[in-house]
């Protein structure tokens, strides 16, 4: 069974920045607290506890986490048994302190120890040159960097040991004032101490903040085998948080204590596998397009590997943006389409670009010099207006105008008869006209066979000198109307038509969209 990971944000959640409100005999050390109060953390600690727990062979951060300590102490250099050792009450009866080569809580995630992609296994020596491994990923990969979302991904075997090393610590020292006044409610997971340990450096070595940031840093470890040597998986990240203070077992504490130390030799022998993944959430580019050949799709168009036009809106203009962003891909939207054969005129189509995981951060200005360079084109098939940085609120601003949006065309229309004076008097004098729509014969084959009634809001002939068949159609309608089929009547699938309304013969030859009464993206 695929392995799942559990993973949390930033250290800004309430519940990773949480200090209890009664002070205790352990000082919960804050986030910007100084490294410099390493000294009267350690030598606050119970030393035959922290002696007992070294045996165990717990490392110096998850002993930290074990009385819940917060904050930067986590990145402290000097975090070594040996320093420990030496800031240590020491007892007389107190166990020797020696440096674990993989803890047994954290399965080396503390000790920056852990098996990389060509199943090496790599120990840092320091939280520094963790956080320069980090760090060089994210410019090798050429991101700019204006603040990060630190997350850590953790495998579900973390959460067994912790619970079953507080039955353990329960069972023995349960009894004593210390444990029930501090470690009973405190506990630090090994994601938040990792966090505590990388963000401060990580900061200084990217010169930026850790906030909710679009651009996000995420730490993946997997192990492979659970607390009985199968694999174990989980995909509900709230596991760690519901489960504190819980007895995730129902065998006696006595049989947990000693279970717990016997399960997890194995374990401490493998660190887990680690993998660095960077990646920005979306940004979005709204604007209106205007196309003026009829002779480019809206979208690519492949049919039996034969491209259909000479291009698309949606190359010209999400590739432009694509390139400039150094993203990995994009996404093309636009409030309707029109056919390859019609031109988009008047103020454009409004469109969205969603471009994924962007390398560099744009800006207005960054946006402004993308729609110069796209209309400054030579062949000028495509034109840009408008193109500006949105939220993902970009959506609903094309939503909510697209069902009730009305469009204006223009048709060059001819007839199989003269036109009359009193032929554009009538088609004029219609006003909201109720048309009934069957899907047109021409995309049957990829849509429903429904009827649909539209209404055709107004009409206006313009005639062409010289020519007494052929004329314009200027016409506004409710979206959704077949123009085409509303001139030529579609073999009567389209009532009323313009052929009908003037009994004779119409057909379309041109057709433009000349308006799209949508607000959004309009200046």
């Amino acid at each position: 069974m695929a392995e799942h990971n559990e993973a949390t944000n930033g250290i800004s959640e309430p519940e990773l920045t949480h200090v209890a409100e009664n002070p205790t005999t352990f000082p919960a050390i804050n986030e910007n607290d100084d490294p410099r109060d390493l000294n009267d953390v350690l030598k606050s600690l119970p030393s035959n506890v922290v002696n007992d727990l070294l045996s165990f062979g717990i490392c110096v951060r998850c002993i930290f986490r074990v009385f819940g300590v917060r904050g930067c102490i986590y990145a402290s250099p000097d975090l070594a048994v040996n320093n420990l050792k030496d800031n240590l009450n020491s007892s007389e009866n107190s166990t020797t302190a020696k440096e674990t080569k993989v803890c047994r809580l954290c399965l080396g995630i503390l000790q920056f120890r852990f098996v990389d992609e060509k199943e090496l296994v790599v120990k840092k020596d320091s939280v520094d040159d963790m956080a320069v491994l980090i760090a060089e990923i994210v410019k090798k990969e050429g991101y700019q960097v204006d603040g990060f979302s630190f997350e850590v991904s953790v495998p579900p075997i973390l959460l067994e040991n912790d619970n079953s090393f507080w039955s353990y610590m329960k069972s023995k020292f349960g009894s004593e004032p210390w444990f029930q006044e501090k470690l009973h409610t405190e506990r630090i997971s090994t994601k938040d101490a990792l966090k505590f340990s990388l963000v401060s450096p990580l900061e200084n070595l990217l010169d930026c903040k850790s906030n909710m940031s679009s651009f996000r840093i995420r730490l993946t470890y997997n192990h492979t085998k659970g607390l009985n040597g199968t694999e174990k998986c989980s995909d509900n990240d709230e596991r760690e948080s519901n489960l504190v203070g819980e007895k995730p077992f129902s065998s006696s504490l006595e049989n947990e204590s000693s279970d717990w130390s016997e399960s997890l030799l194995e374990m401490a022998n493998e660190p887990c596998h680690f993998t660095c993944f960077c990646y920005r959430e979306p940004y979005y580019f709204g604007g209106r397009y205007l196309k003026y050949s009829r002779n480019v799709s809206q979208t690519r168009w492949i049919i039996d590997d034969e491209r259909m036009g000479e291009a698309s809106v949606e190359e010209i203009i999400g590739g432009n943006i694509l390139q400039a962003c150094r993203g990995d891909s994009f996404k093309f939207h636009a409030a309707g389409r029109e056919d390859i054969d019609v031109r988009m005129l008047g103020p454009g189509r409004p469109f969205l670009v969603e471009v994924q995981n962007a390398r560099l951060l744009p800006s207005e200005l960054f946006a402004k010099d993308i729609e110069n360079l796209i209309n400054n084109v030579e062949n000028k098939l495509v034109r840009v207006r408008n193109l500006n940085l949105v939220g993902s609120h970009g959506w609903n601003l094309m939503r909510e105008g697209e069902a009730e949006k009305q469009k204006q065309y223009a048709a060059l229309v001819w007839i199989s008869r003269p036109l009359k004076d009193e032929d554009l008097q009538h088609i004029s004098s219609l006003k909201d006209l109720k048309v009934l729509q069957r899907t047109p014969i021409r995309v049957l084959h990829r849509r429903s066979p429904l009827e649909r009634e539209k209404i055709i809001h107004w009409m206006k002939v313009e005639t062409i000198a010289g020519s007494s068949q052929y004329f314009l159609l200027h016409l506004c309608t409710q979206a959704g109307t077949y123009i085409k089929e509303f001139v030529h009547g579609d073999l009567g699938r389209t009532q009323p038509s313009i052929g009908s309304i003037l009994g004779c013969r119409a057909e379309i030859l041109q057709l433009d969209v000349t308006d799209i009464k949508m607000d959004c993206f309009l200046a």
